[in-house]
């Protein structure tokens, strides 16, 4: 083969060309693939703007006519107003975030950079809490809670992210720490620093991508979370907004479907829009984190 021929099958980079009609198969795979995932979103968006005769009796996805009537109704339908639920889940995961960003932060800090008696057996500790399911410990986390008349409140669902319960994020954050040159430590500690103004002043600066990650995980793992709220919220002025879309189902009576979809479309605003905006620290975290190491 000439080095004519090579170069017209090589690109400018010295990787092989792709064939047009090869990479056109290939986007067309790749497109038909993604919208069968979308579908089930599609659908309900498309439910939430039809009349409620028309969500089970049509699969199209674009309705006959837009009736947006089920956002006014669904957000005002419910006894306390969905708005009340949505606060509620804004103020639980914002709590949520900052204190496992601050939690996970410290823990991982001390595991990553002090030295102290015993920290490989209390890290590998840590690290076998990950294989606890969450219900192996929910009896006797509420049994706690009950006896500190936390139940029916936020408390139980904050109070946690404030002592580094998350193990996952520990961890990540390990390895992110453990990235950072010692030299800094070193340097600060000859400047008179103590361990507390290096971890503020030197790790957390740098540590801004895994810092982020933790945070938009946390935010998404506890706006979508159905469980705990059921378990410790029973007054309906608390609910979030898992618990209030639940309220638009009736076992024994008729259920507002078209009310449901349009609140399930909107309650997808929030985590959406903190992914869309904080993507590339999220996967700037990921990428610089041990997870590829």
């Amino acid at each position: 083969m000439t080095d004519a021929s090579v170069s017209l099958a090589s690109g400018p980079d010295g990787a092989a060309k792709r064939h047009p009609l090869m990479s056109l198969a290939i986007h067309a795979v790749l497109i038909a693939v993604s919208l069968l995932m979308l579908y089930p979103l599609l659908w309900m968006i498309s439910g939430s703007l039809k009349d409620q005769s028309q969500i089970f009796g049509q699969a199209a996805l674009l309705p006959k006519h837009l009736d947006f009537s089920a956002y006014w109704r669904g957000w005002h339908g419910t006894q306390i107003g969905f708005g009340t639920y949505f606060w509620n889940s804004l103020v639980i995961s914002v709590l949520s975030v900052i204190g496992n960003v601050f939690s996970c932060s410290l823990a991982a800090y001390a595991f990553a950079r002090l030295q102290f008696k015993g920290r490989s057996f209390w890290f590998a500790l840590m690290l076998g809490t990950l294989m606890l399911p969450y219900h192996v410990t929910l009896i006797p986390q509420y049994i706690l809670f009950l006896k500190l008349g936390w139940v029916n409140t936020i408390l139980p669902l904050v109070v946690p992210k404030f002592l580094a319960v998350d193990a996952f994020f520990i961890f990540l954050m390990v390895q992110f720490f453990r990235g950072i040159p010692r030299e800094l430590d070193e340097a600060a500690m000859m400047d008179g620093c103590s361990p507390w103004r290096i971890y503020w002043r030197i790790m957390m600066p740098l540590s801004l991508p895994v810092l982020a990650t933790a945070a938009i995980f946390t935010f998404i793992w506890t706006w979508d979370d159905f469980f705990g709220p059921l378990i410790y919220l029973s007054d309906t002025s608390s609910y979030t907004v898992q618990l209030g879309l639940r309220s638009f189902v009736d076992s024994t009576g008729s259920s507002d479907w078209s009310g449901l979809f349009a609140m399930s479309s909107l309650s997808l605003v929030p985590v959406f829009l903190i992914f869309l905006f904080f993507q590339r620290l999220l996967i700037n975290g990921i990428a610089t984190s041990g997870l590829k190491r």
